[in-house]
């Protein structure tokens, strides 16, 4: 399985971005979808969650700015970032979680918000 991330970039605060990720595999097998980040020094932390019935939950930090969504094939999933400020920037993984209990990540895309 696949996970293909793009997205990010450098953006001044206040500003918006976009990520996607797309996997290479049936949305039949997709339980949840979600997206991480991980600052320098930091570790990794989640970030937005999507569930196959359409649940989501997201970090306090990015609550009311950040939106998660699948896309219309379900084996895509997207993340939009409104509002962006400077402690958002961080390398933002994808990961899905598919049937027992399995896990696949994406390569990380870079976002950095300059003040």
């Amino acid at each position: 399985v696949q996970l293909q991330a793009s997205g990010g970039g450098l953006v001044q605060a206040r500003r918006s971005l976009r990520l996607s990720c797309a996997a290479s595999i049936s949305s039949f097998s997709i339980k949840a979808m979600g997206w991480y980040h991980q600052a320098p020094g930091k570790q990794r932390e989640l970030v937005a969650r999507i569930t196959d019935d359409g649940s989501t939950n997201y970090s306090d930090s990015v609550k009311g700015r950040f939106s998660i969504s699948r896309g219309d094939a379900k084996n895509t999933v997207y993340l939009q970032m409104n509002s962006l400020k400077p402690e958002d920037t961080a390398v933002y993984v994808c990961k899905i979680s598919i049937t027992y209990g399995v896990a696949y990540w994406g390569q990380g895309t870079q976002v950095t918000v300059s003040s």
